[in-house]
Formats: C-alpha cells, structure tokens, sequence
C-alpha cells in the first residue's frame, strides 16, 4: 500500500512531463508539474472534472507571467488545445486496452458498447484536429462568416483561433514524436503498477490482466462528468472489473476503496500544497479567461 500511495504523485509528474512535448516548440510552458496537481486535486474536490480547467489557468497564468506585456500572446488557448489533444490521446488508449481484453477476458457488454461510443467520440475529434491543422484558412473563413456581423467578436475569434491552431504544433513536431511514445507508455504503466500493488496487498493472486482491466474500466467511467473524485463511479468500475476473475463483490468493494483511497489522497494533500504556494483560489479559475487572456474581458 505504501507503493501505491507513493507512485500516485508519480504519475501526475510522468503525465506533465508528457504534457511538456504537447506544446509546440520553444513555447516553455510554466509550472506544468504544480498544474497537474493541482488540477488533479481539483477533479478530487470538484464536480464535472472542472480541475481541467483549472490547470489551463495555472499553466497560462504563469506563462503570461514569464514574459513581457508586449511579447505575451494568448496562453490560455494554446494551453487548451494541449489540453484536447491529451485527452484525446489518453481515450484512444482506454479504447485499445479495452479492445485487446475483449481477446483475454469477458468484457461486458455495456462496457464494449461504450468504449464505442468513446471511439466514436474519439475519431470525431481527430477528425476535427486534423482538419484545423490541414486546413486552417477554411476554418477560419468558416468563423468569419460565422460571426462577420460583430467586429470584436470576430477579431476575438480569429485570434483564439489561431493560437489554438498553434497550440497543435506539439503532437506534429518530428523531434517530439519518440518522447511523446515513451512518456504515454509510462503514463500508463505507472497506475497499472499502482493497480497491481493494491491488489498485492489485499492478497489478491490475479493474472496480469486484472489491473489493466481495472485501468481501462475505471479510465471508461471517469471520462463521463461525474462526482468529485469519481466517488461511486470508481468503485462501481473498479468492482465489476474484478468481478471478471471471479472476485467477490466484498472483495471487490475493498479493493476499490483501498485504491481509489491511494490515489485520490494523497494527489489532493500535494495539489492543495501547490494551490497555497501558487497564492491562488479554486474560485480564481473560474476565471480563467478574464484573468490569463488577454481582452477576454473586453
């Protein structure tokens, strides 16, 4: 258990380092390890997964800080669009572990269903990525036409834009490409091996695909907006992914409780260390574009 509290902090550090290589070249994001934390213990405290959002402005905010008033451009949006491509990235992957275990063991049907409906999800956005990438003057028509009747609105809007189209740079950078792998693989080996150390602990002799049926299951439910620190939706992911190796419910619950316990307390006591070293509020993000764009309020 002492192993699984301690990579818990790990793996938030592993996924900011892979957020560095998402943010196009010689940007120098600001604060990306403080963000994930606290953006983590936000989720923890938070309904609907709004630490999302709040680590976008802790990025932003402190990268508008590090340079000059003439030189700042609009970190909120390039912040962002890392952001969509992580969570794309890290869907794709819940999806492509779900679909070798359906080789390995009996995934529900609900379960293979959704992972589906995700994919589908998932494709939409690459989709539509790919497209501002390839083609951004378009899109960029598309949004003068859109709101050509409101000046500021549209100057407003092709800005953000093109900022968020810059901030795409990262995932289409050669020199980016191999960390980009290496660190995902370790994104996911780390709460794998969490997930396997709890199991350890409760004595829990299961094939090595139990806990990256227990990753995939529990990756699944939390991506639906739910309670703070996925309160319920964890344990009832969790549970019926152990359910598939034949492990009592009792047992199951146990093993939830302890993990999620493991992973959520000790993100939470981190994040609220960084949020106090940060001098900043949770209320401040909500926010966050009046505050780390500039004109936003305007």
């Amino acid at each position: 258990m002492a192993v699984a509290v301690a990579m818990a902090p790990i793996q938030i550090w592993v996924r900011g380092r892979r957020w560095w290589y998402l943010f196009p070249p010689g940007s120098d994001p600001q604060g990306i390890t403080p963000a994930m934390m606290i953006g983590y213990m936000a989720n923890n405290v938070l309904p609907l997964r709004a630490g999302e959002v709040v680590r976008v402005y802790v990025v932003a905010r402190r990268w508008n800080a590090s340079v000059g008033a003439a030189a700042r451009s609009h970190p909120f949006w390039t912040t962002l669009a890392t952001l969509i491509v992580e969570r794309v990235l890290d869907s794709l992957i819940v999806v492509l572990i779900l679909a070798v275990l359906v080789l390995v063991v009996p995934v529900p049907r609900f379960l293979q269903v959704a992972a589906l409906v995700v994919l589908a999800i998932d494709l939409s956005g690459v989709t539509l990525l790919v497209a501002l990438v390839a083609a951004p003057q378009i899109c960029a028509r598309f949004i003068t036409r859109l709101v050509g009747r409101w000046p500021s609105l549209q100057r407003r809007a092709l800005t953000a834009f093109d900022t968020f189209v810059h901030g795409l740079d990262g995932i289409r950078t050669p020199s980016h490409v191999v960390p980009l792998i290496g660190w995902t693989v370790l994104v996911w080996l780390a709460p794998a091996f969490a997930a396997w150390t709890v199991l350890m602990a409760l004595d829990l002799q299961l094939p090595l695909a139990a806990p990256w049926s227990v990753l995939a299951f529990v990756g699944l439910g939390v991506s639906i907006p739910s309670a703070p620190g996925y309160i319920g939706t964890f344990h009832f992911f969790a549970k019926t992914a152990l359910a598939l190796f034949g492990v009592s419910d009792a047992a199951g619950v146990g093993y939830a409780l302890l993990f999620h316990a493991s992973q959520i307390l000790p993100v939470t006591l981190i994040g609220w260390l960084y949020l106090l070293r940060e001098n900043m509020s949770l209320g401040d993000a909500a926010r966050a574009r009046a505050r780390v764009e500039p004109g936003a309020a305007g």
